[in-house]
C-alpha cells in the first residue's frame, strides 16, 4: 500500500524522448538519432556512444544490476536524490516500461519542479551529474536494470524530501 498523498498537485508522466529529457541527461536507445554502423563482418550493428558517462574526478565507472520492486500507481513522490560527482545510467533488462521523475540541478526541488516520463522497455536513461531524480520506479513486475555509475572518494548521493509532495500518475489514456 502506498503512503497517503498529502499534497494537492498531480504529476502526469509523458513519453520519454531525447528532446524532452535533454536538460537532465541522455536517453539510451537505438532510435533514429543514434549513430550506428556495421561491425563484425556485417553481422552486428553498433549503436555508438549513446551516453556521456562521467565518473567525476578521482572516480571510476562501475557496472551493477539493480533489481527493482514494482511501484503501484498512483504513487506519491516525496523523495528525490542526486549524484553531484558523476552521472548515473539505467538500462532496463526485463523488457518492461518504467517511470523516470527528474528535476533540474540546483537547490532541492519542490513538487512543481518535477517532470515525469514513461520509458519504454528499449530506452535507458543517463542522469547528468547533479540532476535530481527519484530512485528506481519499476512497473508491472520485479525488474532488473544495468546501472553504470561512480565508485570512488567523496559523497556522491544526496537525498531530500519533496515539499509539497506530488501524486505521480500515467496519462488518462494509459490508466
Amino acid at each position: 500500500m502506498n503512503a497517503p498523498h498529502t499534497g494537492g498537485a498531480v504529476l502526469v508522466a509523458r513519453p520519454l524522448t531525447r528532446e524532452a529529457f535533454a536538460p537532465f541527461g541522455d536517453v539510451i536507445g537505438t532510435g533514429e538519432a543514434a549513430r550506428r554502423f556495421s561491425i563484425n563482418a556485417g553481422n552486428t550493428e553498433r549503436y555508438h556512444d549513446l551516453a556521456r558517462i562521467d565518473a567525476g574526478e578521482g572516480g571510476r565507472a562501475i557496472v551493477s544490476i539493480f533489481r527493482g520492486q514494482p511501484r503501484q500507481l498512483p504513487f506519491p513522490v516525496t523523495l528525490m536524490e542526486r549524484h553531484p560527482l558523476a552521472s548515473q545510467a539505467f538500462v532496463p533488462l526485463s523488457g518492461r516500461p518504467y517511470l523516470v521523475v527528474v528535476a533540474p540541478p540546483g537547490p532541492a526541488p519542490r513538487g512543481g519542479d518535477l517532470q515525469a516520463f514513461v520509458a519504454r522497455p528499449d530506452q535507458g536513461v543517463n542522469y547528468a551529474p547533479g540532476v535530481w531524480h527519484h530512485p528506481l520506479l519499476a512497473l508491472e513486475d520485479v525488474s532488473d536494470f544495468l546501472v553504470i555509475d561512480r565508485d570512488g572518494p567523496g559523497h556522491n548521493c544526496e537525498e531530500v524530501a519533496v515539499e509539497p509532495g506530488v501524486l505521480l500518475v500515467l496519462p488518462t489514456s494509459d490508466r
